[in-house]
Order: C-alpha cells, then sequence, then structure tokens
C-alpha cells in the first residue's frame, strides 16, 4: 500500500487516498461482495487517468473504473486501484441541441445529464432506477437500461461516440466508423468466430451477459464503439462518451393493470407490447406491502386489485391518439382491474417502482433478501412460464424472493434470501444460483438482463455459452488486457460467484453484541443486534442523490463534502468493517469509525429515504454511547448533550448566562471550554420562559380553556360537544370555535428557554380554533440531546419521566411545536423505551398543522404573502411535510419549500470542527434561497436549529408557523405578550 501510494505520488496525481475508512467506504458497491481496494484515485483530467494507469503497470497492479457505485454485480470493486470518476470528471462538456447530442465526463450523474438536456426540450433515453445518482460511464460500463428502454433503447443504443484509454496509454475515439483499421488483431479474430457469434449472440435485446461480440460482425459494420458498451471496465477506460439525446413526447399516460398473480401479468406482455409503449413494469403487491409495513398506507396511492400490476407508458404527441391507445390497451389486456393516470398522478407509483431494491431486501419476517440472481432475462414471450418455473426452483429450494422488474423486455428483478449467515449459506446460493442459470438458459434467455455479469454472475457463463463462446471471450480480453490488470475476476477468469460475500464474514451477534447493554436503540426490526443492523446497507445508493434534485434530505454531509466515506453507504461499509474484525479494528473507538461518523449530522433522513431504512443516527448514537461508557467525553456532550438541564438552572440567572455574548473575551473563553465553534453565538436566554408564562394565565389545572370558560374545566371537554363560543383569554385571539376541544402542548426545552414566543403563538392559534390548551407543570425534556451524544441510558431516563408526565394527561392530543422533539416523541421513545406509555404518547403526539387540520381549521387567508419554507430534517423524515403543505396551501401563500438541511442539525453544526461542513450544507439549499428572495418574503422555519443557522449565517430571521398563523390575529395586550432575552 505504501509502495503504490509513493508511486501515485510521485507520478502526480492530486487526489488519492490509501486512509483505512476510506478504503473501508470502497470495499463494496450495490452488490453483496467486499473487496478493500489498496488505493482510492479521483482523477481530474486524462492525464491522470494515464498516470494511474502508468502505476497500475510498473507494480502489476489491478485497476478498476467506478462511477456511483450502484451496480449490484460487484464490477465496480477491486484489490488494487479503484478510480472513482464522480467527483472531478463530472462535466457536461456540451450540448449539441441541432445535432440531439452530448459530450460528457464519465462521472457525470444521470439526472445532471437530464436537466441539462431538458434546457433545451431534450432527455437522454435510458432512465435506471438509480437515475439520481448513477453516473453516464457506469451505464456505458453495464450497458444499464432501465424502464423506458422499451422506448428509448439501452445505454448501447445511445452512444454516438467513446473516447476510451487503452492500458498502454493509449486513447482511441470510437464513433463505429474503421474501427477495424485501428484493431486488425481483433478484426480477424471475430473473423475466425463468425459462426460462434451469429449462433449464441445477440439473440434478444437484454441478452447482455458475456461481450456483445455481435456488434462486431460485418453486416454491423465492426462497430467497437457499441461492442465496447457492457465490457464492464475490462477493455479500457472511459474519458468521455457522447450521447443521444431525444425529444421528450408532448403527453405522457401510465395504464395500471391489475392481475391476480406475477406470473399472469408476465403471461400478457407480448399483447402489450403490440402497443407503442415506453415502459411495461412489472410489480408484485408484496412491494406495496412492505411499504405499508414501513411508511404506513398513506405511502401508497390507489391501486387496482390484484396481487400483481403492470405499469405501462404510453407516449405521444397527440393527445387524443394517446388516449385512444390506452383505452385499447386496457380493453385488449388479461387484467381484472384498471386505471389509466397522467403524468403527475402516476409519479408516487413510479416512485415505488424505483425504489424497488431496497424494498425487496427484506423479508416479511425481516430477514435479508440479497442480489445475485437479480436480473436474468428471457424472450418476453416466454416470461411468464419461466417465472412459474423460478418460482418453484425456488420453493424447492426453500428460499424466498418478490420479483418485479421491466416485464415488457423479459427482464426480471429479484432479491432472495439466501440464508448467508448461516453455515452452509454460501453453499445453498451456489446450488440455486447454478440451477437458476441452467433454467434460463433452456429458456434462451441471459443470466443478467442490464447489470452485468461482474462477480455475481462471471462463474455462471458457461451455464449460458458454449466452450468456443468462452474461448472467445477470454481471447478478446486478452488483446485488451494482456496483463489482466483491468478489473480483473469477473467475467473472464472470473472469481467463485460466492467469494468475498460481506454478509457472510460477520455472524450476527458474534463479535458486538448490543443486547447486553439493554438498549438495542434503532434496531427493533434486527433482534437488538448491531451487527445485522449495520449490514441492513445494501448499497442501493440513494444517499448518494443530489438533494436538491430529489427534494429530500439524505444525507447533508455528502451533498457538501461529495466524499463517499460521508454518505450513509460508506459510514455503514465502515461499521460493516468494524464488525468483520479485518480492516477495522472490532473496537466502538476504533478511530475510523469515529472519522467516518464525526460529519454525521444525525438529520434521520436515511431512517426515511434510504429504501433499506438504515438509520445511520441510531447507529452513530449506539456507538457513541458503547465507545464512551464508563469513560470520559468530549466536553461538547456534557455541555451540548445536558444543555437541557442547564437551562434550567441557566434560566432563573438569565441576565448572567447571556453576560457569556455580551462579553467577547468570556464568551471566547467559554466556547472553548464546552468545545462550541467560536464563531458560533451563544443563545440568550429568554426573560421569562413559556412555561412561567402560561402558569400565571392558567387555571388551578395548568390549562387555558377558549371563551374564558374557566370554570368549566375538563368536564366541558370530555363533554364530546358543545356549542360555538368566542374564544378569548386576554390575548386578543378571536375565531368562532367549537369549545370541547382540548390538547396538551409539549413545552421543549428550546422553545421554553430560548423561543418561547413560538409556544405562546401556538396557544393563540389553538384558543382561536376553539381549543383548550394544558401544559404539563413539570419541566419535561424529550431527551434528545442525550441521545445525540450517545448517553442513552440518561436519554431513557430523561425521557421516561416526560412519557410518565404526558401519559398522565388522558387521551388528548400532544402538540409539538419544535420537530426535533415532536419527532422523538413520535419514533424514538418506542425505540429506546420499549413501553405501553411510549406507545401511547407516540399515537397522541401531532405537529401543530397536522392537528389542525385534523379538526378543520379554517386558515387565515395570506395570499399577499410569499415565504421561502425550511422543513426541519427530523419534521421530513419521521412526520412528513405534507400536513404543513396543504395547511399552507390553504392559507393561499406563495411559497417555495426547499429541500435538503439547514446545516446546524441541533448540536453538529455548533461543535467545533464542524461549522465548515455546516455552513457548506447550508449553502446547498436554505442559504441561497434566501439571498434570492424578495426581502419582503417570510422564511418559515419550524426547527430552532434552522432559525439558528438563518441568524447566524444570513441578516434574515426566522419564523415558526404557530407565529405565520397568528399573523392576522389581533396582537395581544402587553401583559399577555411574551419578551424574549435578557
Amino acid at each position: 500500500m505504501a509502495q503504490v501510494a509513493g508511486a501515485l505520488a510521485a507520478a502526480g496525481l492530486r487526489d488519492f487516498t490509501t486512509d483505512a475508512a476510506q478504503r473501508a467506504a470502497y470495499s463494496s458497491d450495490g452488490s453483496l461482495f467486499r473487496i478493500v481496494p489498496t488505493a482510492v484515485v479521483f482523477p481530474a483530467d486524462e492525464a491522470e487517468v494515464a498516470a494511474a494507469l502508468s502505476v497500475a503497470r510498473v507494480l502489476e497492479v489491478p485497476i478498476t473504473s467506478r462511477g456511483a457505485g450502484t451496480t449490484l454485480a460487484g464490477n465496480a470493486i477491486g484489490p488494487g486501484i479503484v478510480l472513482d470518476f464522480s467527483r472531478h470528471m463530472t462535466a457536461v462538456r456540451e450540448i449539441l441541441p441541432e445535432e440531439r447530442a452530448a459530450w460528457v465526463e464519465p462521472g457525470v450523474v444521470h439526472a445532471e445529464l437530464q436537466a441539462r438536456a431538458r434546457a433545451h426540450g431534450l432527455r437522454f433515453g435510458p432512465d435506471p432506477s438509480t437515475h439520481t445518482r448513477c453516473t453516464i460511464g457506469g451505464m456505458i460500463g453495464n450497458n444499464a437500461c432501465g424502464p423506458r428502454a422499451m422506448g428509448y433503447g439501452r445505454t448501447v443504443d445511445n452512444v454516438l461516440a467513446l473516447r476510451v484509454m487503452l492500458l498502454d496509454g493509449t486513447i482511441v475515439d470510437l464513433d463505429g466508423a474503421a474501427d477495424a483499421d485501428l484493431f486488425p488483431r481483433l478484426h480477424a479474430l471475430v473473423g475466425e468466430n463468425l459462426g460462434t457469434i451469429r449462433t449464441e449472440l445477440g439473440h434478444f435485446s437484454r441478452q447482455v451477459s458475456g461481450y456483445a461480440l455481435e456488434n462486431l460482425l460485418p453486416e454491423h459494420g465492426f462497430d467497437l464503439r457499441k461492442a465496447f458498451v457492457g465490457s464492464e471496465g475490462t477493455w479500457g477506460v472511459i474519458l468521455a462518451a457522447k450521447m443521444r439525446l431525444v425529444a421528450d413526447p408532448a403527453h405522457v399516460t401510465t395504464v395500471v393493470l391489475g392481475y391476480p398473480d406475477m406470473p399472469s401479468a408476465a403471461d400478457d406482455v407480448p399483447v402489450l407490447r403490440r402497443f407503442p409503449v415506453t415502459a411495461c413494469e412489472g410489480m408484485d403487491r408484496r412491494m406495496v406491502d412492505r411499504l405499508i409495513d414501513t411508511k404506513g398506507p398513506d405511502a401508497v396511492p390507489p391501486m387496482p386489485a390484484g396481487d400483481g400490476w403492470m405499469i405501462v407508458e404510453l407516449a405521444s404527441d397527440d393527445a387524443a391518439a394517446l388516449a385512444a391507445q390506452a383505452e385499447e390497451l386496457v380493453a385488449a389486456a388479461a387484467a381484472g382491474d384498471s386505471m389509466i393516470l397522467g403524468l403527475g398522478d402516476a409519479e408516487p407509483i413510479w416512485k415505488i417502482r424505483a425504489d424497488g431494491a431496497g424494498l425487496v431486501s427484506r423479508t416479511p419476517d425481516g430477514r435479508d433478501a440479497h442480489a445475485g440472481w437479480e436480473d436474468s432475462a428471457v424472450p418476453p414471450e416466454r416470461l411468464g412460464d419461466y417465472l412459474r418455473e423460478l418460482m418453484a426452483l425456488l420453493e424447492e429450494h426453500g428460499l424466498w424472493a418478490l420479483p418485479y422488474g421491466h416485464f415488457g423486455d423479459g427482464c426480471l428483478h429479484m432479491r432472495v434470501d439466501f440464508p448467508l449467515d448461516e453455515d452452509g449459506g454460501r453453499q445453498a446460493m451456489r446450488d440455486f444460483m447454478f440451477a437458476a442459470a441452467d433454467l434460463v438458459a433452456r429458456y434462451g434467455g441471459s443470466v443478467s438482463g442490464e447489470h452485468g455479469d461482474g462477480r455475481a454472475r462471471g462463474e455462471l457463463l458457461p451455464r449460458m455459452y458454449s466452450p468456443a463462446a468462452i474461448a472467445l471471450f477470454a481471447a478478446v480480453k486478452h488483446l485488451f488486457d494482456p496483463r489482466n490488470l483491468l478489473n480483473p475476476g469477473i467475467m473472464v477468469d472470473p472469481d467463485p460467484l460466492d467469494a468475498g460475500i460481506r454478509v457472510a464474514l460477520a455472524r450476527p451477534g458474534d463479535l458486538l453484541p448490543v443486547r447486553p447493554a439493554g438498549l438495542g436503540y434503532g434496531f427493533a426490526h434486527d433482534q437488538g443486534d448491531f451487527t445485522t443492523a449495520v449490514h441492513r446497507c445494501t448499497g442501493v445508493g440513494k444517499c448518494r442523490a443530489d438533494s436538491a434534485a430529489t427534494g429530500g434530505v439524505m444525507c447533508p454531509s455528502y451533498q457538501a463534502t461529495r466524499d463517499e466515506l460521508h454518505s450513509t453507504r460508506g459510514r455503514a461499509r465502515v461499521l460493516q468493517e468494524m464488525v468483520s474484525g479485518d480492516l477495522v479494528d472490532t473496537d466502538w473507538r476504533a478511530p475510523e469509525v469515529h472519522e467516518a461518523l464525526d460529519l454525521c449530522l444525525s438529520c434521520k433522513a436515511c431512517d426515511s429515504e434510504c429504501p433499506t431504512g438504515t438509520d445511520m443516527a441510531a447507529y452513530k448514537a449506539e456507538v457513541l454511547h458503547q465507545a464512551y461508557k464508563g469513560r470520559l467525553r468530549p466536553m461538547d456532550h456534557y455541555v451540548l448533550g445536558w444543555l437541557p438541564w442547564l437551562s434550567r438552572v441557566g434560566a432563573p440567572l438569565a441576565p448572567l448566562a447571556n453576560l457569556t455574548e455580551r462579553l467577547p473575551v468570556l464568551g471566547r473563553l467559554a466556547k472553548k471550554v464546552a468545545g462550541i465553534d467560536a464563531r458560533r453565538r451563544i443563545p440568550a436566554f429568554t426573560r421569562t420562559t413559556f412555561t412561567r408564562w402560561f402558569g400565571r394565565r392558567s387555571d388551578g389545572a395548568g390549562r387555558l380553556v377558549a371563551g374564558g370558560r374557566q370554570e368549566e374545566g375538563a368536564g366541558a371537554a370530555a363533554a364530546g360537544t358543545g356549542a360555538a363560543t368566542r374564544a378569548t383569554d386576554g390575548s386578543g385571539a378571536t375565531g368562532v370555535t367549537q369549545r370541547t376541544r382540548e390538547v396538551v402542548l409539549f413545552a421543549d426545552t428550546w422553545s421554553n428557554f430560548f423561543a418561547p414566543r413560538v409556544l405562546a403563538a401556538a396557544v393563540r392559534v389553538l384558543l382561536d380554533a376553539g381549543v383548550d390548551v394544558r401544559v404539563i407543570p413539570s419541566t419535561e425534556c424529550c431527551g434528545l440531546t442525550w441521545i445525540s451524544t450517545g448517553q442513552l441510558d440518561l436519554a431513557k431516563q430523561v425521557m421516561g419521566s416526560a412519557v410518565e408526565a404526558l401519559d398522565a394527561t388522558g387521551d388528548v392530543p400532544i402538540i409539538g411545536v419544535e420537530p426535533s422533539c415532536t419527532a422523538t416523541l413520535r419514533d424514538e421513545t418506542g425505540k429506546l423505551l420499549g413501553t405501553s406509555a411510549a406507545a401511547r404518547v407516540a399515537a397522541r403526539t401531532r405537529t401543530l398543522a397536522e392537528y389542525l387540520l385534523d379538526i378543520g381549521y379554517p386558515a387565515p387567508d395570506l395570499s399577499d404573502l410569499t415565504a421561502v419554507v425550511q422543513p426541519h430534517c427530523h419534521h421530513s423524515a419521521v412526520m412528513g411535510f405534507a400536513a404543513d403543505r396543504e395547511l399552507l396551501a390553504r392559507t393561499g401563500i406563495t411559497t417555495r419549500v426547499l429541500g435538503g438541511c439547514c446545516g446546524l442539525a441541533g448540536n453538529f453544526g455548533v461543535v467545533e470542527g464542524h461549522y465548515e461542513t455546516s455552513e457548506a450544507v447550508g449553502e446547498l439549499a436554505l442559504l441561497p434561497a434566501v439571498r434570492e428572495a424578495p426581502a419582503e418574503a417570510i422564511v418559515l422555519a419550524d426547527g430552532y436549529s434552522c432559525r439558528t443557522q438563518l441568524a447566524d449565517l444570513s441578516d434574515r430571521k426566522g419564523v415558526h408557523l404557530a407565529e405565520l398563523l397568528a399573523w392576522r390575529l389581533p396582537a395581544p395586550s402587553p401583559e399577555n405578550s411574551i419578551s424574549e432575552g435578557s
């Protein structure tokens, strides 16, 4: 490793690493396999690619090209140098609208090319489900297809030219013309094997296994450009590509057809292919059931009756013709039920299909399902019978799988519950894979239909091809790579398909059992076992998607750094190395682990946005808990982790406590001692806490009653009905209301001690809506700061006290105004406490928007206002933002709702060493949007962290939803207002 590092530096490579944590992050891709690289190189240009190849030749070190690492076949990992093109060689060099083409570098993300092309009314045709993060270079390497290959072709059908560097450093430009003159030995070899190529290769569109040598036939013009596509980095390195662009049709319609089962759906493929469809996708009911189990019934749109569906897309520039075709297709299909949807209405269904690989990675009873027999394909007219036999074969082997995929092209996706964590599991996998390969070959099919062979299926090629074809593949590989340095171990002379399987390297609970700690935080679906939990990440790579494009949050630090180590997947890989006890020490205090977790913002987006539910915030909390158990912690854990308790002590001394910000010398000293970045402001304690303010105005039961009905107390609230009344508590709030409603308003630490105006505004809005408001007399905390710093024993105590107090308030809704605290009550309480009281409190906890929608709140008219809206990460991850969107829409306010994190994320952006990353995350969405917004625009940010980040890094102030809704209410009288600061 030192020799390689020295040679790379001497060769002039500017960006490379041999760091153990980074190598761990690159030890896998989206596949089952684990191969630790010697070094990872991030080339900036063609000269640096040449330099890396020169080092590989001199030191006889293998070299593997990599884009986003979303491949499921294991062809983006290798034991030597990994060339990651996704950091620097990411330019769309040129859009050529007249030619309908684009020149791109290999690291360009598919979605970026689409965005650039869209500005010219064009698009790149193929769109894999990973289109938000996969790179064009990777798509060329695997000959990726995606659901719309029926309309736009495979990647190979859309490559106009390639610029390639061969192993010896030679650069060749391939455009389909005169390639035979450049490669006379290859031309001769093809001529000697015409019979083998014509009889065995290129029989149907999804036959992508092996090399695509059919493109080198004389009748195809010896098109080496197309033959290069799908060679999986074993012939050379892609430097640039000219890709075909197409015009989007004016109108798109999706027909959803319901069938009694998936084989019945597959039987209908020949009928559906008669129509000019752009996509024809099969989806199993169990995939939808999985989504319902994890995210609830609201996550799934209405679907036709059936246990299997075909999602069929038709497109045309003629709206009337398109409508007629859709009706004709429904009439011709053998489906039992159907729906015809417009573009927007179909989007939620397509999203379910896009997340398929993650949704089917767990069996209904919680076992892992793995890639391997992932994307087999047969001629489409034989798909139904093949699927029946394949499902019977699974049953014969005692295995489970859920089929879905590109049924219109005869390509079938599935993940299989190979028992890889058990004795004999690898052999069980081998037995099934070889039997399945024999089956697909009998149907004239391919062991891979779009992901390539890689390490997963290279050993199976002799079951599909003759010895002559296998020998031809080897001969071609030898011409391009005589020293076998380009991505060795796949396709030609492949490694065994069960070699280096990541999951098989560590058995659950063997090395780092969590259960004895009595916590098992966040691992309810993993039998409380940390090893099982971290292997939940299968490498789908959605954490690498641009949050600005997806509207999501995951993963903020990766968005800022573009460093694989700081993606959810990269961190999971390091944790997997820790439990394997190989590259990283089997120790909760391993430096590589803490390096990987340091920039995790604990935003919880991965818990909901990752299709596999990889909850890195929970893993980080567990690691910190175990690492510092019985030991001294960093000072910020004590200061920021214990801040709710310190606030109780400091609030009565607000004028004194607030001197730290008024006196610079004292402030710098306090921040230094506390581990707080000197550039951060210390929040000022309020002069009057909300609980104190509320206590002065409430009745003896800690209640403010709508309409001044203090004498009616709880009896009226429990009556169930009541006359309309005018609410007034002296605050100036008025409105026609129902007097029978009551809520408990949770006075969280941040709002109570630092922003009581938010809680006071919520009181005004609720009273105006005719809702009685109660506040528990004790000052309680949800425990989040102790969770985020890994002090889980204390978190359980603090949380338990809050749950006990809230549970004692009856069965009325609990309203939270601070999203992080509301999310903790809704989610973390059940994970950490696991009690019936915690479950009851979680079920009762609502956001302000959710509750107001529930009671039919007549939203105020705010149609003359505009707002930039920054949803809190925990709000989006745990509660979802749909209720807030709906409530804001009812007010008529013009909004721009942002995706992404503000960057402060509780204590993250405050701690020394995080400021730059925190600011960079803020610059992804929030800060640019605020700068672009007109001066009169409101910045709506419910999260205290979000408002603090805004105040620290801009000249704008954030407003809470409660304050916005109270905007048009009469101003409270001075004695009923609440002031902040000392």
